[in-house]
Order: C-alpha cells, then structure tokens, then sequence
C-alpha cells in the first residue's frame, strides 16, 4: 500500500518526502509537521492588519447592536484578555457590562500597550 504525501504548504508541490516526523519539500525547502495547522490558517487581523493573538486587548471601532437584545457595545469598549476561536466570529471575550459574547475581527482594533 502507497502512502499518499500532502503536498507543500508553501509552494504546492507534490514531490514532498517525509525525513524522520517531518515532511520536506525538494522545491523550497520548506519543512513541516504532518497535521499540524497551518500557521497562516491561526492568524486573524484586526480592522487595521494588526496581528491578534489570545490575551490581547482591543477597543471596538463602531458600535455593535447584541443580537437578542437591546444592549449596544459602544465605539472605543476596551475588551481585555480575548480569545481566539475558529469560526465567523473569530473572537471570545468578556464585554464589561454585558458578559461573554464573539466579535468579528474586523471590528476591533488592537491596543498598544
């Protein structure tokens, strides 16, 4: 039985080998972990391009009405220690004054601390 190869995240070639726990691509060079995620697939980005990362702090940049409710997340909310998650909102946190909740990605700006 022939064991398939994935081919490269980087360059797309199918000639990749696998040295050891890595797979290699001949090409580019390029060396990965079979089924570990990508790590372009982990990155989310703020409304501006700002890298995100769990634990940052955020301010939201336009008010946003929560769904099932008449409570509004008011312009410059700084949320602290969010989350990461996989999904259309990309974001877990804690809103003050409202509680847990997911935002979208594109309406938070990162702070620079």
């Amino acid at each position: 039985m022939t064991q398939t190869l994935p081919p490269c995240p980087e360059c797309s070639s199918a000639y990749t080998y696998q040295v050891d726990a890595l797979l290699t691509c001949p090409e580019c060079g390029h060396e990965w972990q079979p089924g570990a995620p990508a790590e372009d697939a982990a990155e989310v980005r703020d409304s501006v391009g700002n890298i995100l990362r769990d634990g940052d702090t955020v301010t939201v940049i336009k008010d946003l009405k929560v769904k099932g409710s008449s409570a509004v997340v008011k312009v410059g909310t700084k949320v602290r220690g969010i989350r990461l998650v996989d999904g259309d909102h990309d974001i877990d946190c804690k809103i003050p004054g409202i509680g847990q909740m997911g935002l979208k990605s594109q309406f938070v700006k990162k702070v620079s601390e």
